[in-house]
């Protein structure tokens, strides 16, 4: 089944050239310069309105310094901090709230310093003429705007509008806790000298370092803590390089000088934190030797003091040749023993403290001050578990225990506590059988002793004493130093490669260049969308291409617009185009006609009412008279009768009375006023005019016409409501189809399509009514173009021809 004709053929668009359909887009130009104008003041709007955002970086890079305290030569200890996951954890604390509570409260940037701009309320830190430090024992109040208004004799007009909410918000920076402060009038206002600012609801020392704008005022604002560090937690962290140390931190917002200074400042807390965590354990490990030494040095004097009344009392001074052999190796001995009982001890400690805390802290892990521990397992598994630890403790306030690199890390922490423990374990074995052994070396060495002289066992009991007493005392005294220069010494992980700086970077928001395109984009797509959506489903017939493209029926002619008043357009304005586009119309029409016949009839009708069929019936009668041929123009639309208006005649009488034999055609034929122009009117409307057409009466009229006249003119009804028309196609020499330009929907002319393929009806062809030259529309065939008529064409603007001229 054919759909021709449909306003939703989709083959409609591909029957179209694309020359017609760049015209008709081009046609549209108003449209597209106005969407263009109006895009380039809406984007201009929208990037100056939109708020400028800033980002700015910083790149540091995690470093194992590795604690002078801890090093190889020594033998105090080992670092327990370990550096596996050094990395992870610095991003980790970076974005904690505990580390960024004490960059916010460091920085103050809890206040907010404002000015007006042309769009807003503007950030202009870093660009004050003075600084507020609060009270932090006072409470402040907390997201109002306190107005600052400077005078000239140093003073300064603190206003606060409260608006309708009269129960403020107080905050204690200190402490965080808060209070409702319910004021009593909507307003305050007060003038203060520079200094100490001090009211029922904020408590702060001004301090002006520069000049102020007298003419402008400036602004304050309290924020909620809790609310401002949440907002600096959203710090960027990321790795700036895979597999390396580097971190970048990247923050964005409105203010560069703000970002630049809140970077410095977290890197700069990062590193004192990590110097101090360090100096802690070195503190600790210090005060530990220190308490020891002190109390071996009282030792060591105690044991020289009866060392010497021992050996004045008892007159003997030195130690024979095998007392000296025994004491040698009994002082190895005893170092020996006292060194695996230390590290049995420490080891015993160890063990509880693992067993008994589920949280690791560098700080609480028992310090083996003195004691060498040649097993590194012991020292990098414990370094693990503290540096898991505090990782964990850092994920545990920004997840929930459910998040699943929490859970690993757990399980990770579980199996390492696991293997630290077995390895103690041996260890405590392996310490506890080589003390075994030593202790029955010393029950040999004292066997030994027990054969010298009295005097002398007891000189070699005080020597030895003070032997061992001496050699501890030495070795603490040098961990002491050791302790002292590591503190002195201590540096951080972290290293700043760049600093965070104002270097002239521009706002990625608004993208204005992005903008800008997305606008002048969307003023040509959307338009052109329009056009095509308003053209594809435009069902409405314009230009004769269009119904060469896509019917059968050929065009006879086109005709213009009418501008004129009088329908009698030949008569009345013979030099008008709409007169020649008749004249050629009546050409066109001869050359179809059978030039042997004496008579011609023609039936002009159309789809539906309205396309101008009986202003073409008229016109046309009236170039043939014009031309000397005999010629009436018949009324045939028995519904709605127009005629009689045109020519001033009465309607009494008419076709009717003929066709229901109550009069003669001689009888109800018209003259008027214009030569070789007769009117048959169709006479007041019948109840059955299809009936009445249909008679044997019509036949025998028409006869009578064509032997009086040379051309008879059927002004007929619209075939598409009525099938009156279609009665009189048996009579008709040519018909002539109108067709109205954006008036008739292209499925109307299904009908008479049909009946033309089905040669039903041969002699039709169309005529284009009603057109207007627009390239919206294409080309219409004009006088001396295929002689389809002559039109007038719609007069451009001086914009337009001048553009069609560039054209």
């Amino acid at each position: 089944m054919e759909n021709q004709g449909s306003p939703f053929d989709f083959n409609e668009f591909s029957a179209l050239d694309l020359k017609t359909l760049l015209l008709k887009i081009l046609s549209y130009w108003k449209w597209f310069v106005a969407s263009l104008v109006v895009a380039f003041f809406v984007t201009r709007y929208i990037n100056a309105y939109q708020q400028r955002i800033y980002s700015l970086e910083s790149l540091i890079t995690v470093k194992d310094e590795q604690n002078p305290i801890f090093s190889s030569s020594t033998n105090i200890a080992f670092n327990w901090g370990g550096t596996s996951d050094q990395v992870e954890t610095i991003k980790t604390i970076l974005q904690s709230r505990t580390h960024n509570e004490k960059v916010v409260q460091e920085m103050q940037f809890y206040i907010d310093y404002l000015q007006e701009g042309k769009y807003r309320m503007e950030d202009i830190y870093g660009q004050i003429p003075f600084k507020i430090v609060i009270d932090t024992t006072q409470y402040q109040l907390i997201n109002t705007l306190i107005k600052l208004e400077f005078n000239s004799d140093n003073s300064v007009k603190v206003s606060v509008d409260y608006e309708d909410d009269l129960n403020k918000k107080l905050v204690n920076y200190t402490n965080l806790n808060k209070q409702v402060y319910t004021v009593s009038d909507a307003k305050f206002s007060k003038e203060f000298t520079f200094g100490t600012i001090h009211t029922d609801f904020i408590s702060f020392n001004l301090y002006v370092f520069d000049k102020v704008q007298y003419n402008k005022p400036y602004y304050i604002k309290f924020k909620d803590f809790n609310a401002t560090v949440g907002h600096y937690r959203k710090l960027k962290v990321s790795t700036a390089k895979k597999g390396t140390s580097l971190i970048k931190l990247e923050l964005i917002g409105s203010n560069k000088e703000r970002l630049e200074d809140y970077l410095n400042t977290t890197v700069k807390v990062l590193e004192k934190d990590q110097i101090e965590e360090k100096i802690r354990y070195a503190v600790k490990t210090k005060f530990y030797i220190d308490t020891l030494f002190n109390a071996m040095a009282g030792n060591l004097k105690t044991i020289e003091r009866d060392l010497g009344d021992f050996k004045q009392k008892q007159n003997i001074y030195n130690l024979s040749a095998e007392g000296s052999a025994i004491f040698e190796d009994a002082l190895q001995l005893d170092t020996r023993s006292n060194h695996f009982q230390d590290r049995l001890d420490y080891f015993q400690n160890l063990e509880s403290y693992i067993k008994s805390y589920e949280v690791f802290d560098i700080n609480s892990v028992p310090v083996p001050a003195v004691v060498k521990m040649e097993d590194q397992k012991i020292a990098q598994s414990v370094g693990v578990l503290v540096t898991k630890s505090k990782l964990r403790e850092n994920l545990l306030q920004t997840v929930t225990p459910d998040y699943p690199p929490l859970k690993q890390l757990n399980t990770e922490i579980k199996l390492e506590r696991s293997a630290l423990l077995e390895n103690i374990s041996t260890l405590k074995n392996e310490t506890q059988s080589s003390l075994s052994k030593i202790k029955k070396r010393l029950k040999t060495n004292q066997y030994k002793l027990k054969k010298l002289p009295q005097k002398e066992q007891k000189l070699l009991s005080f020597e030895r004493k003070y032997a061992i007493t001496e050699q501890n005392y030495n070795y603490l005294k040098q961990k002491s130093y050791e302790a002292g220069t590591a503190i002195a010494s201590n540096v951080s992980d972290i290293k700043v490669i760049d600093t965070a700086k104002d270097t002239g970077q521009l706002p990625f928001k608004p993208n204005t260049t992005f903008n800008t395109l997305i606008g002048f984009l969307l003023a040509l797509v959307l338009p052109l969308i329009y056009i095509l959506i308003k053209e594809f489903f435009n069902n409405k017939i314009h230009t004769v291409e269009e119904i060469e493209n896509q019917y059968k029926i050929p065009i006879l002619g086109v005709i213009g617009t009418k501008t004129e008043k009088s329908n009698l357009v030949v008569f009345d304005y013979p030099k008008s185009a709409l007169s020649e586009s008749y004249r050629a119309l009546r050409s066109n029409v001869q050359f179809m006609l059978k030039r042997d016949n004496k008579s011609h009839i023609m039936l002009v009708t159309s789809s539906i009412s309205g396309e101008g069929k009986t202003l073409t019936s008229i016109n046309l009668a009236s170039v043939f008279s014009l031309s000397g041929k005999k010629t009436i123009l018949v009324g045939v639309d028995l519904r709605k009768p127009k005629l009689a208006e045109d020519f001033g005649l009465d309607n009494k009488l008419g076709l009717v009375h003929y066709l229901i034999k109550q009069k003669q055609p001689e009888e109800l034929i018209q003259h008027t006023k214009y030569d070789n122009l007769d009117v048959l009117l169709s006479g007041p409307v019948p109840p059955n005019p299809s009936e009445l057409l249909l008679s044997d009466m019509t036949a025998n009229l028409m006869e009578y016409l064509r032997e009086n006249y040379d051309y008879i003119i059927l002004d007929a009804p619209p075939i598409g409501a009525v099938s009156d028309a279609q009665e009189l196609f048996q009579y008709s020499d040519t018909i002539l189809f109108l067709v109205r330009q954006g008036h008739t929907e292209k499925g109307l002319l299904k009908m008479i399509e049909t009946k033309y393929k089905r040669k039903e009806v041969t002699n039709v062809s169309y005529v284009l009514n009603d057109f207007t030259f627009s390239k919206r529309h294409g080309y219409g065939y004009g006088y001396g173009s295929y002689g389809y008529g002559y039109y007038e064409k719609k007069k451009e603007s001086f914009f337009k021809r001048i553009f069609n001229r560039k054209s």
